[in-house]
């Protein structure tokens, strides 16, 4: 492994991390990995954990998510049979859930964030902290929106999913790519780095060789278009300390113009098939 650059979280602790390359799985893991990482969590400034509409920042997120909402809705109604049945870990406030379940399915969630989960709960969603809490019972959909790069003890967390997931199930994973024109353009102060609270930052090659180890196939690999412009949004402001509507906006626009040559968008979304 080497040093792939050195950056901060820039948007709670403003403390210091590297990132270095496994160069075999072609992934870049940040280094040191706290070994409490609750007190990266604990701000306002983490949206997903809340259900914040104050800043210009939050209005577009909000935006972004509801428009998302339903385009995952129908995702999963390409991969479903019958049962339709969901779990989806790092359920945040449940907004996704609430989606699913108006679309006839079936759902529980995961969500370790007290805060978020009380603001499920307000919407009539249980959640429970950790996955071995779960009633027993496989699931024919798994889903983790921005999740697994949070995850400690990768393997491990992969092992537990694969448990109570359907033969023949779907997982599927959205995640960022430090790969895309956006991560190029910003370096260290690219927002979807998000260190410490992201620990790993995944290729497609990375996704598709640590999934196979667990006997996982990659069928799809899909793009997540908005998140170029929003993550562009908050690298500006890293970088500057303003806003920078136009400039976001234009590297947004300039890294999915680039990822349609390429592939390589700022986030993707991977479907996997339990064989």
């Amino acid at each position: 492994m080497k040093l792939f650059l050195k950056t901060k979280d820039h948007s709670i602790s403003g403390e210091g991390f590297e990132l270095v390359h496994d160069t075999e799985l072609d992934m870049l893991i940040t280094k040191p990995q706290p070994s409490d990482l609750k007190k990266y969590y604990e701000s306002e400034a983490y949206i997903s954990h809340t259900d914040a509409n104050k800043s210009f920042v939050d209005r577009i997120y909000q935006q972004i998510k509801k428009r998302s909402l339903r385009k995952k809705v129908k995702l999963l109604d390409t991969y479903t049979q019958s049962k339709k049945s969901l779990l989806d870990i790092g359920a945040g406030t449940g907004d996704f859930l609430l989606a699913a379940k108006r679309g006839n399915y079936e759902v529980s969630g995961v969500e370790p964030n007290q805060k978020a989960v009380q603001l499920a709960a307000a919407k009539g969603l249980t959640l429970v902290p950790e996955l071995h809490l779960l009633p027993k019972q496989e699931y024919e959909l798994i889903t983790l929106w921005h999740v697994l790069e949070h995850l400690p003890n990768l393997d491990e967390q992969i092992v537990q999913m694969k448990k109570v997931l359907a033969q023949n199930g779907t997982l599927i994973v959205a995640v960022p790519n430090f790969k895309s024109y956006d991560a190029r353009y910003y370096k260290n102060f690219w927002a979807a780095y998000d260190v410490p609270r992201h620990l790993w930052h995944f290729s497609k090659t990375a996704i598709q060789k640590i999934f196979e180890e667990h006997g996982m196939q990659l069928v799809c690999t899909l793009p997540m278009r908005y998140d170029a412009f929003y993550v562009s949004l908050l690298s500006e402001k890293y970088k500057t300390g303003k806003q920078n509507l136009l400039k976001a906006f234009w590297v947004g626009l300039r890294s999915n113009l680039s990822a349609w040559r390429s592939g390589e968008y700022s986030s993707h979304i991977y479907v996997l098939k339990n064989g």
